[in-house]
């Protein structure tokens, strides 16, 4: 048997995919929109590594065309700051107002309560109700060294609450 011609078998095998598609076509309706968002997905990205391309490009050109700065303004050293350490305008960074970790601790220790206030006895065994019960007995100073206290010691946040409103209550009466 001699073969078709070439157009005509182009056309079946076209008529044939037509049938394909339109059969896989509620498939393919249903996996659209996320085809979709990924194809724009993916063009964004590329328009934004193509954005990134050019501006490192430019950055270069740039830099060429002027010089780096000797010594930046925001850079500071400490050679540069020890001329400076005793004058009180003398501008400080932000690494030298961070505090030594071990005076740090110290004063931590130092500022930590001893004990419980005198004022209520057996203060560490008291529920939050009993607390409440005897609360409206105290001071504005007792209050505040029970605050105190409580945020050097177990630091329990129903207490410092509690403390804490009764607090600006006292203070809202007077």
């Amino acid at each position: 048997m001699k073969s078709l011609p070439l157009p005509l078998r182009v056309a079946a095998g076209l008529a044939m995919t037509a049938v394909e598609r339109a059969r896989d076509l509620p498939t393919t309706l249903a996996g659209l929109p996320v085809t979709v968002v990924s194809q724009a997905l993916q063009v964004s990205m590329r328009l934004q590594q193509q954005v990134t391309e050019l501006a490192i490009k430019g950055d270069e050109a740039l830099a060429a065309l002027r010089p780096a700065e000797e010594t930046p303004e925001w850079a500071t050293f400490d050679e540069d700051i020890d001329d400076i350490d005793d004058e009180d305008d003398a501008p400080r960074t932000a690494f030298d107002r961070v505090e030594d970790p071990w005076s740090a601790e110290e004063h931590a220790i130092a500022d930590t309560p001893t004990g419980p206030p005198a004022s209520v006895e057996n203060y560490d065994e008291l529920s939050l109700p009993q607390l409440r019960a005897r609360l409206r007995s105290f001071s504005v100073a007792e209050l505040e060294e029970l605050l105190a206290y409580e945020r050097g010691t177990e630091n329990r946040p129903s207490f410092v609450g509690m403390l804490t409103r009764r607090i600006a209550t006292v203070r809202d009466q007077t």
